[in-house]
């Protein structure tokens, strides 16, 4: 097995791409095997040095182990939620435990601990420089807050709760996507169709070829599918059907139904807090982050509720004035919102969504995102044909430097399929790191869900697509920007790792920037000025019912994080009183509720808050390029990527803020850019 697994290989590809086409199912379990083998042997050499514990002969090295493993482990779950399988959801099953296992056994392996923390002891008189000093910090930080400290009975607690906790994740992940994957709505009247676009018409018709339903028409949970369903449906009881799937995915009481399981994941979150000495999982979370403490989390959340509240309501009531002058006779229900708004978007500003739809051919957006990268740092992308791919939808791109120096590699997969699980990302199958004094260059993959082509047209997208892709993008740019010595500092807080995505979002509607992507898919023209004025006059409309239904999820996601007991709750009351005690609005849904909230399963547990929270560096920042009259301002451009983006976890993120701003941020812009007064 070894001879023929391609993990055991040096890959010979163009800059050491893994070999997708190489990789079978059956060399990972072998490949896992192995990484833990070989880092439990560089462990031992650390163990088993003589010499007394040095930050080089036990801190350096303990941050270079794991090599192989981590290779492994970015290439299988990078492809479990980009390209999935059964066979990768039963390897899962068997390598998520051991997996788990081999980290406890390390941050748990008392003797490990011990070398650390001497080193740790006599920090102040090792003369660390300032990076040095935060990995040795980091280090045994993570050793402390992974249950280094306990003992006896607590230590075996402890790993038990880790090892539940690594499966529940995964069975609310596999659960959310088979609910995803399960309905459709099959539609065989054309009269059902009312207030369709052709091209929504056109996919719901190809989607029925591949489900066995030809001839017919199916509507999916797939972004691309039921969201402009609901936007231009005149089928009310439909737009209710589609719409009531959706939210109550994992919620159906079936075999992927996620209520227990959520409810066990915040319990066993309790037990484990309490086990390292916190309150909450909450206060055991954001001890690393910039927000620190929930107290400081869910101020920021109040102060932006209170702004954002009325508007969402003056919005409602705007809705409902329409729906009465219709003479429709009912109450606006949660999924009428998306119908209403976009009459009201047409009546008040003449933008159609549809119509808007065909300036932004999907080519010409990525292009547009390239092109700010090129205007703000100098770097290149080539599309490379000779380079192995994970699926044939996939592009791929080398990123060069603007003197071609190799920067990186970037994959971009942007259509929804059975094995994709729903939303946009960015990841890796390879991050950046030193190996021998050299630079090892990152392999990024940004991955989306937008409408595929069809019958001869390009994918097109809306405005909110737009901004998704630019925001992505900006993650994969902080990650080829990354020039980390130590793997301990690659990782930047979450609550700031948000800032180099939403930063980008910024240039979207730039009427510089529009003229270069936004041009109409038949005739090449570009946007009209009519529409880039339509545009800028309609920023915040609708900004008051997307800032409640974020802000919602995010005090849902602290409510799970903050209980103080452990205990198994009743998902649905505990979720329905939360909504309550914030004062949500009927007419409005949380963005995502308790069975389908992927986020806080799985890594932005009790950090949900974190866009808005880097939403006021984003806007913050991007003042700096506005007040200098250059939005493409290559002084700041390079400023933002030496101060920010190349440092990783390597200073304070506070401190590196104000090295590129001057000063701390203000909730002013935030609040400016989203149309909300403070109160």
């Amino acid at each position: 097995m070894e001879k023929n697994n391609p993990f055991f290989k040096e890959w010979k590809t163009h800059f050491g791409v893994p070999p997708f086409t190489e990789i079978d199912e059956e060399h990972y379990l072998a490949a896992f095997k192995k990484g833990m083998a070989d880092q439990n042997i560089e462990i031992d050499e650390i163990l088993s040095n003589k010499k007394s514990p040095s930050f080089s002969n036990t801190i350096e090295t303990l941050d270079r182990s794991g090599r192989f493993l981590t290779k492994v482990s970015l290439v299988f779950f990078s492809l479990k939620n980009s390209d999935n399988t059964e066979g990768i959801q039963d390897i899962a099953k068997v390598v998520i435990p051991l997996l788990t296992q081999h980290r406890d056994n390390i941050t748990l392996n008392e003797k490990l601990f011990e070398k650390v923390e001497t080193v740790y002891e006599k920090r102040d008189s090792l003369q660390l420089d300032t990076v040095k000093r935060r990995l040795l910090k980091k280090i045994y930080r993570n050793f402390v807050r992974n249950g280094a400290n306990l003992k006896g009975e607590t230590r075996a607690e402890f790993r038990k709760i880790n090892e539940e906790l690594s499966l529940l994740i995964l069975n609310f992940g596999d659960n959310l996507l088979a609910e995803t994957n399960n309905f459709k709505m099959v539609i065989e009247n054309r009269d059902d169709l009312a207030g369709l676009p052709k091209s929504v018409i056109t996919a719901a018709a190809e989607t029925a070829k591949t489900t066995g339903d030809d001839g017919k028409w199916v509507f999916t949970l797939h972004n691309p599918s039921w969201i402009p369903f609901l936007q231009y449906s005149e089928k009310r009881e439909l737009r209710e059907k589609i719409y009531k799937a959706y939210i109550n995915r994992g919620n159906n009481s079936d075999e992927n139904d996620n209520k227990k399981i959520i409810a066990r994941i915040a319990d066993l979150r309790v037990k484990r807090a309490r086990l390292l000495g916190y309150k909450t999982h909450a206060d055991f979370r954001l001890e690393t982050y910039m927000a620190k403490t929930p107290e400081n989390v869910l101020n920021r959340l109040n102060t932006i509720w209170e702004a954002a509240l009325p508007v969402a309501k003056k919005e409602r009531d705007d809705l409902q004035e329409l729906i009465d002058k219709e003479g429709s006779g009912f109450e606006l229900q949660s999924w009428d919102w998306w119908y209403y708004t976009e009459k009201l978007r047409k009546s008040k500003f003449d933008i159609d969504e549809s119509e808007l739809r065909a300036y932004f051919e999907l080519d010409n957006v990525i292009k547009g995102a390239f092109f700010v990268a090129n205007k703000l740092y100098g770097i290149q992308f080539e599309e490379r044909m000779d380079i192995p791919k994970y699926h044939p939808e996939a592009k791929t791109f080398e990123v060069k430097e603007a003197d071609g120096t190799h920067l990186g590699i970037l994959i971009t997969d942007y259509f929804p399929r059975a094995g994709k699980r729903g939303g946009a990302w960015c990841g890796t199958f390879r991050d950046q790191y030193y190996e021998n004094g050299n630079k090892v260059t990152p392999v990024v993959f940004n991955v989306m869900n937008f409408s595929r082509p069809s019958e001869g047209m390009p994918a097109l997208l809306s405005f909110d697509e737009v901004t998704t892709l630019f925001h992505e993008f900006g993650h994969a740019l902080h990650v080829h920007f990354s020039d980390v010595k130590y793997n301990t500092l690659k990782s930047v807080a979450q609550d700031f790792v948000e800032l180099p995505s939403q930063i980008m979002q910024h240039w979207v509607s730039e009427p510089e920037v529009l003229k270069v992507y936004a041009r109409h898919y038949k005739t090449g023209d570009i946007i009209p000025e009519d529409i880039i004025r339509k545009l800028k006059e309609s920023e915040h409309f609708n900004q008051g019912f997307k800032t409640v239904e974020y802000l919602a999820a995010s005090f849902l996601d602290m409510a799970w994080h903050t209980l103080t007991e452990p205990g198994e709750v009743d998902t649905i009351s505990f979720e329905t009183a939360c909504l309550s005690k914030i004062g949500l609005i009927p007419e409005i849904i949380s963005r995502y509720r308790s069975t389908y909230f992927k986020h806080i399963v799985g890594g932005y547990d009790a950090g949900y808050y974190a866009y808005i929270w880097a939403e006021v560096l984003d806007c913050d920042a991007y003042e700096a390029f506005e007040e200098s009259g250059n939005i493409f301002n290559k002084k700041l451009g390079e400023s933002f990527r030496r101060n920010i983006l190349e440092k990783g976890d390597s200073e304070d993120p506070m401190a590196l803020y104000v090295r590129f701003r001057g000063v701390e941020p203000k909730i002013d812009g935030l609040m400016k850019n989203r149309g909300l007064i403070r109160q």
